[in-house]
C-alpha cells in the first residue's frame, strides 16, 4: 500500500478591498478641495473669495445653494485648465466635483 501524502489544511484568508482612487466628497469637502486647487494654482481669486463665503454661509445656515453655484462655475475653469493640460488638474478630480452636484 502506498502512503497518501496529506496536505495541511489552510484556511483561506479574507480578501482585502481595494480602495478606489476617488475620492467621494460632500458639497462641503468638493468646495474645501476647489478652493486648495485654486489656491495652489493662484488663478480666479474672485471664486475663491466666493468659495470662502459660501462656505461660512453654508456652514451657519446649511443652505447649499451658493456652494452649488460656485462649485459649477468652478467647474468650467477646471475644465479649461484641463484643456490647457495644467499640471495637477485631472479629469477625475472634476468628475468627482460633478457628481457631487448630481
Amino acid at each position: 500500500m502506498a502512503k497518501a501524502t496529506s496536505k495541511p489544511v489552510t484556511e483561506k484568508k479574507p480578501t482585502k478591498k481595494v480602495a478606489s482612487k476617488a475620492k467621494l466628497y460632500t458639497i462641503e469637502t468638493a468646495s474645501e478641495a476647489i478652493l486648495e486647487k485654486l489656491k495652489a494654482l493662484s488663478i480666479e481669486p474672485q471664486l475663491q473669495a466666493d468659495l470662502e463665503w459660501c462656505l461660512g454661509s453654508y456652514r451657519y445656515d446649511g443652505n447649499p445653494v451658493g456652494l452649488a453655484d460656485a462649485i459649477t462655475r468652478a467647474i468650467g475653469i477646471l475644465k479649461a485648465e484641463q484643456a490647457k493640460k495644467t499640471k495637477g488638474v485631472t479629469a477625475s478630480f472634476i468628475t468627482s466635483l460633478e457628481k457631487v452636484l448630481s
